[in-house]
């Protein structure tokens, strides 16, 4: 896409570990446009958060290395260049743990302020006067006090208010936030997810969501892609996504959710277990649990097909011209 901000393909990354190679990400593409939301979503281990670490330059390495792909972010290729000197500056990243993310021993202000003096060459009292700034745009109360206070000193939600106001601080074109309401109770989760809406439409930046809560993906999610396995499975609006699901994997996780349309809906859980990605399928990931498998998903791996004449978009031999036909099971009005 000549627009995007961001274009990765053919991602994989592997890690290697006492009982083998884990082939963690598996030829992952996607792209991201200015001022739009993706959300990468799947269970827990599909990937999601390896993907974008990788993107800023986080994995250890080793046991962690990239074997192939491209990132380009405004015609630079993170994975060739490295993201030294893009991360923080102009991509931010909210961690999937406040509690832990930062660090216990330096006062919040402190933290904030390290980032514009490092990336942005301010002054001490410049950044500190910035950081609490930065706070006070996150609606933390009585920001000019709270920036000389330690991270035990916040609540889960203020410290998750603390990491967005770190990773806005140099305005960044794209923020990665990795399951930004985790561990937040239903009432401060609303509040994150609306700060976060609010600083995207004054900032025009783009965010890449990462998340298994399907709740958070219809409220905030422009485009969606859905991992298994180490691979996006399917990608599309949040609109195909949820009314038109055409990969099996996400037809399940729909059957699976309650609905407000058909509240005395009996749900109906996926069977069995994901793969082993020590030693992956030879074709499709998902085949050993899919009520629609054929002989040829167990020996040859699917390619992404279009569903229709948007982007929408499913790694699924089902959508084949040669394949049978069959009843989608979900179609949600």
């Amino acid at each position: 896409m000549t627009d995007s901000i961001l274009s990765v393909r053919d991602l994989a990354v592997e890690f290697d570990t006492f009982g083998g190679v884990v082939k963690a990400v598996r030829n992952v593409s996607f792209d991201l446009t200015a001022g739009q939301t993706l959300a990468i979503v799947g269970e827990s281990g599909c990937g999601k958060s390896v993907t974008v670490q990788s993107l800023m330059g986080l994995i250890p390495m080793p046991p962690g290395r990239i074997t192939h792909g491209r990132a380009l972010f405004k015609d630079q290729d993170l994975l060739s260049i490295g993201a030294r000197g893009i991360r923080g500056h102009h991509m931010g990243m909210i961690f999937q743990d406040p509690m832990t993310s930062l660090n216990p021993t330096m006062r919040i202000g402190d933290q904030i302020a390290e980032t514009l003096v490092v990336h942005k060459q301010y002054s001490r009292k410049h950044a500190q006067d910035e950081a609490v700034s930065l706070l006070a745009r996150t609606h933390i109360p009585e920001p000019g006090r709270r920036a000389n206070q330690y991270p035990f000193e916040f609540s889960g939600g203020m410290l998750q208010r603390a990491m967005i106001a770190q990773a806005l601080a140099c305005e960044p074109a794209i923020l990665i936030a990795d399951e930004p309401t985790t561990a937040l109770d239903v009432t401060i989760q609303a509040q994150i997810l609306e700060l976060m809406q609010t600083l995207q439409q004054d900032n025009g930046m783009s965010i890449i969501l990462i998340t298994h809560d399907l709740a958070v993906v219809a409220r905030m999610a422009d485009q969606v892609a859905v991992m298994y396995a180490g691979e996006i499975v399917e990608t599309g609006s949040v609109e195909d996504i949820f009314y038109q699901p055409a990969h099996p994997y996400n037809q399940g996780l729909q059957q699976a959710m309650t609905s407000n349309q058909q509240p005395d809906r009996v749900l109906s859980p996926i069977p069995g277990s994901p793969p082993d990605l020590f030693s992956p399928p030879k074709g499709c990931g998902y085949c050993k649990r899919c009520p629609h498998a054929m002989s040829v998903c167990a020996e040859h791996p699917p390619y992404l097909t279009a569903v229709d004449a948007s982007s929408h978009q499913s790694r699924c031999w089902l959508h084949h011209e040669l394949a049978p036909v069959h009843n989608n099971p979900v179609r949600r009005p």
